[in-house]
């Protein structure tokens, strides 16, 4: 043979750079590359994301909250055109059947992109809420989301959404693909294979997205075809991958294969090549030499021993269970989990104490998730049935200022309410014990609107009408990042859109009541209007909106605001402890909205949606009209002090701390109408 052929040189560096890289990957142009699964590819990966060694890409695995980003690792070159083509199969695989964990998204980004500061959940792991929307993040997603998130304007809890610096999507499709011209519906949580194909054309800047399932294929009709200029977007180089986040449920999110091309369309995926979604395996109880009789008699040993123990346990982990529970099963916790998270209900874990039970931080082993589990008393003969479906309801909320309601478990005379844990505790210990650093004027004024924006979900955009009837700053969390979230639904009341809600027993807490609420104990969405309008007076003046030990002209907060308002120095009122640093014009905004919610009328307080208007400088605010009596215009008369058994407040009738957590209810959370 003539080693000195040029061509025998050539074939046999090709059959050498083959062997090398057994992906491809080594022969990849500069701008297209194509991976029959992920053995020995070059990709970024960090957070959750790993290839495991049959080479599929796991973005996240069942993990609470984290974030898995894989990225080619060279930049894509786009200066000679916007154009380009994709093509990736991808899996999820719910923890628990039919609940997912948020959701992938294709993504391409500048190549110094720190996705460090990226949120979870409904984030996808590509931005946060500082954030979301700005023109300088240069991002085209191509979002496969399985959660329905109002705030962004979902269409549902399964679809593909094109997105351009933000999650709110420019154009999104319930997951579906064209089979013969009929459309046929897709789950994306199933569990199985899918196949999805991206195309942009620069010459009639047009995207088209298909998907459909895996070995089927690419339909001729897209999903989603949408006229997008890019020019904005992307810049000369750019980084192309995946990003995928977990929330408080969590999916195994999977990549099988991935082909992208900036010189035509993406090089089609061999199918045979691709790994496998890994599946449960069968244990094998036989080993070599081991008889069936000794098996069948370590098993009852085994099973001997666990009965003795349970026997001996049953009663420190015996719970309450009835069969109409268990259609709320998804939503319950055992004891045993919630005793083990925290420590025993040690008290070295206690987070606070409230007017309906203990506060407990607790981390579930299994998942390493960070929880609040709240311990409340309860009879279980009246009213539970109603009140764990309220729960498992409640369960389902889902906005970026609400604390997560994970479930709930029954035991004995107690009843435990789990929520997400907040690492930044309570609204009102940052307001009124003055820790260091305190809240600044943007803090505040942006829990301000994330709690408006709760409340206006819960009256207006959800599948029902939520009542809260217990807004307060102590019951707005603080997440990692200083947003508040509104919590403590232990209160709350559900009813269906256009109906009446029922409730006839007075709940809540003094200083945030309706005048009409206690005359007739019918909770409204204007009775939470109303406290939402002293919690507003709460951030801005850093005061209570009752302090007995004051002078009776400040036993209201509401009253001194008023005067101060009548007086031409509303700015008066304001928390000194701003320190005058603050915008004049909203802390003006937020005083008189505060007024006005706490009008004594029901009829001239705003609607949520028009607060969060006059928030968002969307609308004008109308004038505070004021009683010429000068009495009883606002929140209720000083003399009838709300109407109530402790009635004339006074420093004499009850201490300050006395009246911060004095809570009206009936006998029980849990008889009557709660």
């Amino acid at each position: 043979m003539d080693t000195s052929s040029p061509s025998l040189h050539l074939l046999l560096l090709v059959l050498l750079c083959l062997r090398l890289d057994p992906t491809g990957a080594a022969a990849q142009q500069k701008n297209q590359f194509i991976f029959n699964g992920f053995k020995e590819a070059k990709l970024h990966l960090d957070g959750n994301a790993k290839i495991l060694p049959d080479g599929l890409l796991q973005l996240t695995n069942t993990s609470k909250h984290k974030i898995g980003h894989a990225f080619y690792s060279f930049p894509i070159s786009f200066s000679d055109g916007l154009s380009f083509s994709t093509t990736f199969v991808f899996a999820m695989v719910p923890e628990i059947e039919n609940i997912s964990g948020h959701g992938i998204a294709f993504a391409i980004s500048p190549p110094a992109t720190d996705f460090r500061t990226a949120n979870t959940n409904q984030y996808l792991g590509l931005l946060n809420a500082s954030d979301d929307g700005l023109s300088s993040n240069h991002l085209l997603a191509i979002e496969l989301d399985t959660i329905f998130n109002p705030e962004f304007g979902d269409i549902d809890d399964n679809h593909v959404g094109i997105d351009l610096n933000k999650l709110s999507s420019i154009a999104a499709a319930s997951v579906a693909y064209y089979d013969e011209r009929v459309n046929r519906s897709l789950k994306l949580i199933s569990g199985k294979p899918m196949q999805v194909w991206i195309d942009y054309r620069e010459v009639r800047n047009l995207m088209d997205v298909r998907i459909a399932p895996l070995g089927t294929q690419k339909p001729n009709r897209p999903l989603l075809s949408k006229p997008i200029n890019l020019s904005s977007i992307i810049l000369n180089s750019m980084q192309v991958g995946f990003s995928s986040s977990t929330g408080a449920i969590a999916s195994n999110h999977y990549i099988l294969g991935w082909s992208f091309s900036k010189t035509g369309e993406a090089q089609s995926l061999e199918i045979s090549k691709l790994p496998s979604i890994p599946k449960n395996r069968k244990r094998n109880w036989t080993t070599g030499g081991l008889s069936v009789s000794l098996i069948i008699v370590s098993v009852l040993l085994v099973f001997a021993v666990t009965g003795v123990v349970y026997s001996l346990r049953r009663k420190k982990y015996e719970e309450i269970h009835e069969d109409w529970e268990r259609q709320y099963g998804t939503h319950r916790f055992s004891y045993k989990d919630l005793y083990r998270s925290t420590n025993g209900f040690k008290e070295t874990e206690l987070l606070g104490v409230g007017g309906f039970g203990k506060v407990y931080k607790g981390i579930i082993r299994s998942s390493k998730q960070q929880i609040a589990v709240k311990k409340v008393s309860h009879d279980s003969k009246q009213g539970m049935k109603e009140f764990v479906a309220e729960i498992a309801s409640i369960g389902r909320l889902r906005h970026r200022n609400l604390v997560q309601l994970l479930g709930y478990c029954r035991r004995r005379g107690e009843l435990l309410l789990v929520y997400d844990f907040m690492p930044n505790g309570s609204l009102d210990k940052l307001l009124f014990k003055k820790q260091k650093p305190g809240l600044n004027w943007a803090q505040r004024f942006r829990i301000i609107k994330g709690v408006a924006s709760a409340l206006l979900y819960l009256h207006e955009e959800w599948e029902q009408v939520v009542l809260h009837r217990d807004i307060k700053a102590s019951n707005v969390l603080l997440d990692a990042d200083l947003n508040g979230r509104l919590g403590d639904f232990g209160l709350a009341r559900l009813y269906d859109h256009g109906a009446n809600p029922d409730t006839t027993h007075v709940v809540g807490t003094v200083g945030y009541l309706a005048p009409e609420l206690t005359r007739t104990g019918k909770a409204t969405t204007s009775t939470d209007v109303f406290a939402f309008g002293s919690f507003l007076l709460e951030i801005a003046c850093g005061r209570r909106p009752i302090e007995p030990r004051g002078t009776p002209e400040a036993l209201l907060l509401v009253d001194g605001v008023l005067e101060k308002w009548k007086s031409g120095v509303v700015l008066e009122a304001s928390d000194p402890n701003l320190g005058g640093e603050y915008s004049e014009e909203e802390m003006g905004l937020v005083l008189k909205l505060g007024l006005l919610c706490s009008h004594s009328s029901p009829a001239a307080r705003p609607s949520m949606r028009q607060v969060l208007q006059y928030l968002g400088g969307d609308a004008s605010m109308p004038e505070v009209m004021l009683d010429t009596a000068g009495e009883g215009s606002f929140g209720v008369d000083n003399k009838m002090c709300y109407e109530f058994p402790l009635s004339c407040l006074s420093s004499n009738v009850m201490s300050s701390s006395a009246i911060s957590v004095a809570t009206i209810t009936n006998e029980s959370l849990l008889k009557g109408g709660r």
